[in-house]
C-alpha cells in the first residue's frame, strides 16, 4: 500500500482497518462479515472491497500493520524490554485470532513469513542490543531466542484470564535475561 492516497481514501482505509481489527479480534479472520466490517467503519461495501479486492488482501494488511506497530513500539520500548514484552503479548493473541485467515493468506508464501519473522527478530535485536549497552540485561542474548520464549508464553499463558499468569513467567525471563552480577 506504498501507492499515495487522497486524504479521504486514506482516512476511509484506516477506518476499515480498524473496523477489521476489531472485528478479527473478536471473530477471527475467517469468519468476520466484510458488510460488518464495512458497516462498523461507516463506509459501503464498494469503499472496502475498493482497496482490499479480497478478505486475503484485508487480513494481510491488518496484519502487516500490526507487524509495524510491534517493530515501531521496539524502537520506542528501548532500554525497557519488559514493556514491549507485554505488547508482544497482545500482538500474539491477536495474531492468534486471525489464525485461520493468515495460513490462507501465508499458504505456500514461506517468504513472506520468513520475512515478517526477521523483521520482528531484527526489530527485537536492536532494542536488546540498546537494553545491553544500558546493563538492563545480559550482552549475549540472541533476540530468535527471547522470540520464542515469549511465543512459549503465549502458548502456556495467552488466553486473557491468564494475564497475570503471563506477567509472571514474563518476570521469569526477564530475571533470566539480568546481567549476573
Amino acid at each position: 500500500m506504498a501507492d499515495r492516497l487522497r486524504a479521504d481514501a486514506k482516512a476511509n482505509q484506516d477506518l476499515v482497518l480498524a473496523a477489521a481489527r476489531r472485528a478479527f479480534a473478536r471473530d477471527g479472520g475467517a469468519d468476520a462479515s466484510l458488510r460488518e466490517i464495512a458497516k462498523e467503519a461507516g463506509v459501503g461495501i464498494g469503499t472496502l472491497y475498493r482497496r482490499f479486492p479480497t478478505r486475503e488482501d484485508l487480513v494481510w494488511a491488518v496484519y502487516s500493520g500490526e507487524v509495524d506497530r510491534i517493530c515501531e513500539e521496539a524502537e520506542t520500548s528501548a532500554p525497557h524490554p519488559r514493556a514491549w514484552m507485554e505488547t508482544f503479548l497482545d500482538f500474539l493473541a491477536a495474531k492468534r485470532a486471525m489464525a485461520d485467515a493468515l495460513k490462507v493468506v501465508l499458504a505456500g508464501d514461506e517468504e513472506r513469513r520468513l520475512a515478517v519473522r526477521a523483521r520482528i527478530t531484527g526489530a527485537l535485536g536492536s532494542l536488546l542490543d540498546t537494553a545491553a549497552a544500558e546493563g538492563a540485561i545480559r550482552d549475549d542474548v540472541a533476540a530468535l531466542d527471547v522470540l520464542m520464549a515469549l511465543g512459549g508464553i503465549s502458548l502456556i499463558a495467552g488466553e486473557p484470564d491468564q494475564r497475570a499468569q503471563a506477567g509472571r513467567l514474563l518476570d521469569l525471563l526477564m530475571d533470566g535475561l539480568r546481567p549476573c552480577r
